[in-house]
């Protein structure tokens, strides 16, 4: 069996194993260097291991399987998942303390085992009762299948879940677990990466879904090895701001499915309620005759999402002008404000500029680049649309706009929602149909005159 060996230095940041300690990682994290244990293989483990090994089998001999997911009860969880849950997958869901993890777990835990399947649920943060009161709060009645053990030593998960043989394992959190394998405490990275090489274990080898929560770090990523992010299937993201009630569900890594779904929530007294109007409730609220405010668009996996941007230019009073963004990436507004400069001629050098994304969304990708643009422009000429008017398009360092994806489908949501006129780049005039004789569209080639049909003219 694997030995302990030799002294090693770990980096609590990004894994890196040094044989002395260190003040400053390779990765640029200060004082982050952990003394653990090092795990050797000897060769007498390398000659058993290749002995039980498997033969090779050529790909082409291989039957395709057929994957049955299983319905969480929750379609918006569903659909960022792909479907459902895969038999014997690892999903990693991680987001800021309070953002509603544990609640759509637990949401998710009770629709399955009301369907006469058994969930275990492990926690090592809260105790058997702090579990119940949430499921009371989020679930009514608690079917009998839900299981819950207050645990942190992964040989002990090991041992109930060889006796339960659960349909759906769920560790909250990793960062809790420890492995009696290993000397060092809970949550470093040695601890992290062991223990999820046995959840890794268990669910490829008892064909059990399993959810596992992370923690985060200040800068919002996932803490701990990214050896952890690799091993999983699926990694789920909860955003959101944690005074408001929208959350918003991403997936950045799926091996079945899609990551450009997204999925949105709204946080209430029973827990999290799906929002199946996404662009109704970005929109909402939103005043189509105020100044620095225009209609975006993205489309997300298979559904089109509007959005409002909002910008406020004023003359800045000392110093340099202020440039800063919410929702939205500050180097791309700062490449804007260049081009509006440039080739719309708008003095913005001396003038503080702010963008906001409505609802936490943060939108990837270029397309909101000319919602951003003429956000500024109304901003700074005091003016708003004529008519409810949607922008979508990428701008160039040229001042053209370049054409976006599933132009038809957001102009049809466009229609349906009500909007009179679309702002398109050129290149997305074929495939377009007219959607209805109230919503005119206007195919643009460049920026100026964007900012022309903007203004009515």
């Amino acid at each position: 069996m694997a030995k302990k060996g030799k002294t090693v230095f770990v980096c609590q940041e990004c894994g890196y194993e040094s044989p002395t300690w260190m003040g400053q990682c390779i990765c640029g994290a200060w004082n982050s260097f952990v003394e653990e244990k090092e795990i050797t293989i000897t060769s007498e483990d390398s000659r058993r291991r290749a002995r039980n090994s498997s033969s090779p089998m050529k790909l082409g001999d291989v039957g395709t399987k057929e994957y049955k997911r299983i319905d969480t009860g929750i379609g918006e969880l569903n659909r960022v998942l792909g479907g459902g849950l895969v038999r014997g997958s690892l999903v990693l869901i991680s987001g800021e303390p309070g953002i509603g993890k544990s609640t759509i777990i637990i949401q998710a835990a009770a629709n399955i085992a009301s369907c006469g399947k058994t969930v275990l649920y492990v926690s090592g943060e809260e105790s058997e009762e702090q579990i119940r009161m949430r499921a009371d709060r989020v679930c009514g009645e608690i079917p009998a299948g839900l299981l819950v053990l207050p645990e942190t030593s992964m040989e002990n998960v090991e041992e109930i879940c060889r006796r339960v043989s659960p349909d759906f394992l769920i560790i909250d959190s990793i960062q809790t677990m420890y492995s009696d394998e290993m000397d060092s405490a809970p949550g470093s990275v040695s601890q992290v990466r062991a223990c999820g090489n046995k959840l890794m274990k268990i669910g490829k080898t008892g064909d059990i879904p399993i959810f596992i929560v992370a923690h985060v770090t200040k800068n919002g990523d996932l803490a701990g090895p990214k050896t952890v992010e690799h091993l999983v299937d699926c990694v789920l993201s909860f955003g959101g701001e944690r005074d408001q009630e929208l959350r918003i569900l991403r997936s950045f890594k799926n091996r079945f499915g899609t990551t450009s779904e997204i999925g949105a929530f709204m946080m209430a007294e029973n827990g999290l309620q799906e929002v199946k109007d996404i662009s109704g409730t970005f929109l909402e609220g939103k005043n189509e005759e105020a100044e620095g405010s225009v209609t975006a668009a993205v489309y997300e996996g298979s559904r089109p999402v509007m959005f409002e941007v909002q910008a406020l230019v004023t003359p800045a009073n000392v110093g340099f002008a202020r440039r800063t963004a919410v929702g939205a990436d500050n180097t791309r507004l700062s490449m804007i404000l260049a081009v509006l400069e440039k080739k719309a001629g708008l003095p913005l050098m001396n003038q503080d500029v702010y963008i906001n994304i409505v609802g936490g969304l943060r939108p990837e990708g270029t397309s909101v680049d000319l919602a951003v643009a003429l956000a500024i422009f109304s901003s700074l000429r005091n003016t708003a649309a004529p008519e409810k008017t949607l922008a979508i398009g990428e701008l160039g360092l040229t001042g053209d706009l370049r054409p976006v994806r599933s132009a038809d489908k957001i102009v049809r949501e466009a229609a349906r929602m009500g909007y009179r006129r679309v702002l398109l780049p050129y290149g997305n005039r074929n495939g377009i149909r007219e959607v209805s004789e109230e919503c005119r569209i206007f195919y643009i080639k460049n920026i100026r005159e964007a900012l022309r049909v903007f203004s009515g003219k």
